[in-house]
């Protein structure tokens, strides 16, 4: 039996993982704009680098204990979440927009396989028709579901992303089992390694006049936005959610990305949502809806308001009769 603790935290960190959609969907712009000023390793080593400086102060305060843990979790994660920004960065740059939004939400159908493999946990119905219905969602959304798409480079680099999300997901939940590390000190390991594998590479391939600091003042309120909202907090949001919740309803709330994504585009920038993108987003939500547990509460609570008149009936005529 869940204890009301256990239901708020688990509310909780379902409400973070939310927020942490909603400004990762709006990342997207933010960065597209911070990329006009500076080359793509370049952004992201200064973006993991000044979030590892800003957090290095707290690290320093933990336990040695607390930080061999954090080193020991955060190791594995860190090399992987350098290879998904890497593989989503370059992906974009080869495919599509609608593309991209429809295929890194594979990481829905693929969550369940890797809680499989490596937690031992099938699937249920319920969540396996939920997750169905997300990725039709995504697909109306996007606009996939109207190309004839032949698989590219970059679309094999979106799934390659959504395949890592997945096994970092599921990763994060198995390591949080055994080597249970502090939120923060996760993250700060993270980003300090996958920040060390983005400047190596910016300097190995890239030339060293193309990574002088641009003077733009947009360009560093927008990688101030990304530090601050898009990396430390949805960073430490994500380890702390997904060490308490099962892996594959992380995934359908950070499946919510896109459609965050598409409301900032509408609110932002000004563009608009096509009738078949409305239905699609309606289908996300409803997918997450089934997931997140509110379907299943909201269920129990009509069950138990229709049974307690007819108890309270039965409970008067059996003292009438008496």
């Amino acid at each position: 039996m869940m204890t009301i603790s256990s239901k708020t935290t688990q509310w909780g960190a379902q409400l973070m993982l939310l927020a942490v959609a909603m400004v990762w969907g709006s990342s997207y712009g933010v960065s597209k704009s911070a990329l006009l000023w500076y080359p793509v390793l370049g952004f992201l080593a200064l973006r993991f680098l000044i979030t590892f400086v800003v957090l290095l102060p707290y690290f320093l305060r933990y336990s040695a204990a607390d930080r061999v843990q954090s080193y020991k979790m955060g190791a594995p994660l860190g090399i992987l979440i350098a290879a998904i920004f890497l593989c989503e960065t370059y992906g974009v740059c080869q495919t599509s927009a609608s593309n991209a939004a429809f295929l890194i939400c594979l990481c829905l159908p693929f969550t369940p396989v890797f809680e499989w493999l490596l937690l031992g946990k099938p699937i249920t119905a319920q969540a396996a028709c939920c997750l169905a219905l997300a990725v039709l969602g995504a697909a109306l959304l996007s606009g996939f579901h109207g190309q004839i798409a032949a698989l590219n480079w970059g679309d094999l680099l979106i799934v390659a992303a959504a395949l890592l999300r997945a096994i970092v997901v599921t990763l994060t939940r198995k390591l949080a089992q055994t080597n249970p590390a502090p939120a923060l000190g996760l993250t700060i390991v993270q980003v300090g390694i996958a920040g060390c594998i983005m400047l190596v590479l910016a300097y190995t391939t890239i030339p060293i006049k193309q990574l002088n600091l641009p003077h733009s003042p947009s360009f560093w309120v927008n990688l101030i936005y990304l530090v601050l909202l898009c990396t430390i907090f949805a960073f430490f949001a994500q380890n702390w959610a997904a060490s308490r919740l099962p892996p594959t309803r992380v995934a359908a709330l950070m499946g919510l990305e896109p459609l965050f994504g598409a409301l900032y585009g509408v609110l932002a920038l000004g563009e608009t949502m096509s009738t078949s993108a409305i239905m699609g987003a309606g289908l996300m939500l409803c997918a997450v809806f089934g997931l997140s547990g509110v379907g299943n509460e909201l269920m129990r609570g009509v069950w138990q308001s229709r049974q307690n008149p007819l108890r309270s009936m039965a409970a008067s005529r059996e003292a009438g009769s008496q």
